[in-house]
């Protein structure tokens, strides 16, 4: 049976790698957790960069050539649907970092660790705004630099830094009345502590996903299975 989302209702969705696996991107940590002998925690912080751009850069050229290969699936898909009938009342937050969300449709979109296809200064200082940026990067030569002359890095939230975009996140779960979370494990804050904060706020609270996250029993009703099968037709728009 649907679930139904009523004129007055606030639908928040926070997705995570489960719904980009499907589309065939690899999860954060690929398999091992290892890249070309390294932890991805060491290419994933602004230590290592510091240390060693090329590295970091090869790294992510790497994310972005093969993200550039997938499509939105049916789960993005059908998140776009439901946000063209509610409009404003719809919020997306994904840990994602790849833009599938965008290129199935959505348009209230908030990309809390970064995105995959945008570049910034490194210096924290320099105003240069984050920019558009499909480029791969694979060695320390073809590495730019701003014009404040720090090297250009990619526009992700590594380890030890804060994710971008929380005080329009907490207002949106402040005011949802329907709080989704589709393919994150529950293990990664701040994002694993949405569904307590929404419930708090009275919100009815489900999961979509193909295994039990660490967090299951903050929601009130799990479906378990492929994101890409059971969100199509999971909700009604009145």
């Amino acid at each position: 049976m649907p679930i139904v989302l009523r004129p007055s209702d606030r639908l928040f969705v926070l997705t995570g790698a489960g719904i980009s696996a499907e589309s065939g991107i690899p999860t954060f940590r690929g398999v091992g957790g290892l890249w070309e002998g390294h932890r991805v925690e060491e290419v994933a912080t602004p230590e290592a960069f510091a240390a060693d751009p090329e590295m970091v850069w090869r790294f992510y050229s790497m994310r972005r050539e093969l993200a550039a290969k997938c499509k939105p699936n049916a789960a993005h898909r059908a998140l776009a649907e439901i946000e063209e009938r509610m409009g404003d009342r719809m919020t997306i937050c994904t840990q994602n970092v790849d833009p599938l969300h965008e290129e199935a449709g959505s348009q209230r979109v908030i990309h809390m660790h970064g995105e995959l296809f945008v570049t910034r200064c490194s210096n924290d200082g320099c105003n240069t705004e984050p920019f558009h940026d499909p480029a791969l990067y694979p060695t320390r030569a073809d590495i730019p630099q701003c014009k404040c002359g720090a090297l250009l890095r990619p526009h992700i939230c590594w380890f030890g830094e804060v994710p971008f975009q929380m005080e329009e996140a907490f207002d949106a779960l402040d005011r949802c009345s329907v709080f989704l979370t589709v393919g994150t494990s529950g293990a990664v804050q701040p994002a694993a502590s949405f569904v307590q904060h929404a419930r708090r706020n009275g919100a009815r609270t489900y999961y979509v996903g193909p295994e039990e996250p660490s967090n299951v029993l903050s929601f009130q009703e799990v479906f378990l299975g492929k994101a890409g099968e059971v969100l199509p037709g999971l909700f009604r728009a009145e």
